[in-house]
């Protein structure tokens, strides 16, 4: 192999620039593995470093991608040889390394599982980083003590990637979810994931107070800012608000109130570098009890070649996406 062809994002003088181009194979290093991609995934965060709307890269030029699954073809680590079915999310993928929106991609071992029975290439792409983003704040808001007897859960960003799954898993695992969107259009999209209750973004009441009416059980958070701070005011005692986002905001302007006054707790969602045994467990869960159905038809919005990524992550940056890009490279193997 002299060449792949990958999307790389490059820094000029006028900016940001993605490029599908061919990228030249280097030698693999000790403990990396060579992966030939079947699929990637579209995130949130791959559309801000390939617009160049997000700091996101650490150096130029890079392989854009946070997400890849498919199957080794060379490795240097005892743990992966060829013709395993893998899988990575996050571990650096488009950031630090070249990430899987490529032909090829040359990972560490630390950042690859092993594809878990119960999920298709495909199907673990469908989820991806939003998925596993999804599973790990239901996870955390299960540990410390979340009970679907508490009341409705609050889904921010309802139509984005993880806002979709996330209502699929908290419908599953038994809680009354609610969604919260600035696309009314979407209401059946939502209730069809899962969401017992849409809200409309542009109608709700934020408030002022610290502490306004506790009407939420707990909430799962993909915008930050205003709203995020509506929901400390919100949350009822002893819930959860797992902040996953910032697509409004990066701010948050709030009081101790609501921690001190309803022991309401603020987690935070951090999907890069999560402990291995964590990664494997939520896959597993993934793959298996909270697998959400239907995940091609419900979850994907398209399948899409790496020449339509550019102009898909636009979409994703202007708002106008629901649900998950799965971006199909060498496809099904």
């Amino acid at each position: 192999m002299s060449s792949f062809k990958a999307l790389r994002v490059h820094q000029g003088s006028a900016g940001v620039s993605a490029v599908l181009e061919p990228v030249t194979p280097e030698p693999l290093s000790p403990g990396a593995v060579r992966v030939r991609v079947a699929y990637s995934g579209l995130n949130y965060k791959d559309a801000l470093a390939i617009t160049g709307r997000g700091a996101i890269m650490r150096t130029y030029p890079r392989v854009a991608g946070i997400d890849l699954a498919g199957v080794v073809e060379a490795s240097e680590d005892a743990a992966f040889k060829p013709g395993d079915r893998v899988l990575a999310t996050g571990a650096g993928l488009g950031e630090w390394l070249d990430g899987g929106l490529a032909e090829y991609a040359h990972v560490p071992a630390d950042a690859l599982l092993a594809l878990p029975a119960g999920l298709s290439l495909f199907e673990s792409m469908a989820l991806g980083t939003a998925g596993f983003t999804a599973a790990l704040a239901l996870r955390r808001m299960l540990e410390n003590h979340q009970e679907p007897a508490q009341g409705p859960v609050l889904v921010t960003g309802a139509t984005g990637g993880v806002g979709s799954i996330a209502l699929t898993l908290l419908a599953g695992a038994g809680f009354e979810a609610a969604a919260l969107t600035g696309k009314p259009e979407a209401a059946a999209y939502l209730r069809a994931l899962g969401a017992a209750t849409v809200l409309e973004r542009g109608g709700l009441d934020l408030g002022a107070k610290p502490l306004e009416k506790a009407v939420w059980g707990g909430a799962l958070d993909n915008l930050g800012g205003e709203v995020l701070a509506y929901l400390t005011r919100t949350v009822k005692p002893w819930g959860n608000i797992a902040c996953i986002g910032l697509a409004q905001s990066a701010q948050l302007h709030t009081t101790v109130m609501p921690l001190i006054l309803r022991g309401v707790s603020l987690l935070g969602i951090h999907s890069v570098q999560v402990p291995r045994p964590w990664r494997e467990t939520l896959w597993g869960q993934l793959a298996g009890p909270w697998k959400p159905p239907q995940i091609a038809s419900r979850l994907v919005r398209a399948e899409i070649p790496l020449e339509q990524v550019p102009e898909a992550a636009r979409e994703l940056i202007a708002g106008r996406a629901r649900g998950r890009y799965v971006v199909r490279i060498a496809g099904d193997l």
